[in-house]
């Protein structure tokens, strides 16, 4: 990969055009269908690779436009899942949602995102980023009546997600990231099996790895338990220790409006930091200054050649027209600091 100081990226996913998918909803039903949908998808993600070139973002995503959901829409693909009878689960603790049934013996027998990430890769030469979802929090989003235990599941599924990220980066994809905001949670399990299964799910690849660790999207469920933690936002310290062990190449963190404290990122000194310089939860589009400031304090305990700024969490929420204002402020605010280290 073309090495550039402060590589600008987004965390997973960008608002889909409002004929695809009714707009700032999650789990949002698809408008069209069968081979019109196969095309409309690909014309998102054609917009969506645009919008990020033209704001300037380095390493390029597909902005989750081939997909429903960034847990669920990897698990319909999956054998031993039943989506038509559900149960309402807490996921994370937080909020109820229905959920498939894990029903028996959970296999990928095909590739789930594989086409998108070819087709992705023949329209850019820019680095790209794919988002998986991290085997934990997988496991969280569905109701297991097969195996009767998280930590076995999450296994199953970290063997079906190696598949997949092996085909992922044989496609082309650069930098290959799992998405765990369950590790924010559940910090016993982490420590016990939760890094253990995620470094199966990474075996033998050779492409960078990410894991991305944050507060949630910007939904009212994820902003009423924020409200909660109190005047510092301690979790990672958590699951730091841990990671910063692991063969994970790339920490990807909540940092712009939360309550994180910046030195927490001591502890994952060494390795690269996705920082995130844009917080998801607002409309409120930052100025880059705004920008500069937070990557300024991460700079304090990040070396900059393993800086990457970036959002906090995906933005499928917002309108398309907050996104794009955030992309251009997080390219520009990079632009800020590159410039000063440069003097």
């Amino acid at each position: 990969m073309k090495k550039l100081l402060l590589p600008t990226s987004i965390v997973g996913s960008l608002p889909k055009p409002a004929w695809l998918a009714p707009p700032e909803k999650l789990w949002s039903p698809w408008k069209l269908e069968g081979d019109q949908l196969v095309e409309g998808k690909q014309d998102a993600l054609r917009i969506s690779l645009q919008e990020q070139l033209l704001a300037g973002v380095d390493i390029i995503c597909d902005g989750e436009q081939t997909r429903q959901h960034f847990v669920t829409t990897f698990i319909e693909h999956l054998s031993g899942v039943d989506f038509e009878n559900r149960k309402i689960v807490k996921i994370r603790d937080r909020y109820d949602a229905s959920v498939p049934i894990v029903v028996d013996q959970v296999i990928r027998q095909k590739s789930v995102f594989v086409d998108d990430a070819k087709f992705l890769r023949k329209q850019t030469n820019k680095p790209i980023k794919w988002a998986l979802p991290g085997p934990m929090t997988m496991v969280d989003t569905l109701y297991d009546d097969h195996y009767k235990s998280r930590e076995k599941l999450a296994w199953e599924f970290a063997k079906a997600l190696n598949e997949e990220a092996r085909e992922l980066q044989d496609a082309g994809v650069d930098i290959i990231q799992f998405d765990e905001p369950a590790f924010n949670v559940f910090f016993d399990e982490v420590n016990d099996w939760g890094m253990a299964v995620l470094e199966k799910a990474i075996e033998g690849l050779k492409c960078q790895t990410a894991v991305h660790i944050c507060y949630g999207y910007g939904i009212q469920a994820n902003n009423d338990w924020k409200k909660t933690l109190g005047s510092e936002w301690r979790q990672y310290e958590e699951i730091f220790p841990k990671i910063q062990k692991s063969n994970i190449d790339i920490v990807s963190l909540e940092c712009h409006n939360s309550r994180v404290p910046y030195d927490l990122m001591e502890l994952v000194r060494g390795k690269k930091v996705m920082v995130g310089a844009i917080d998801v939860a607002t409309n409120t589009i930052e100025t880059p200054e705004e920008v500069a400031a937070t990557l300024r304090k991460a700079l304090e305990f990040v070396d900059p050649e393993n800086l990457y700024p970036s959002t906090n969490c995906g933005m499928a929420p917002l309108s398309r027209k907050v996104a794009r204002g955030k992309l251009s402020a997080l390219s520009a605010g990079a632009a800020i600091i590159r410039n000063e280290l440069a003097i």
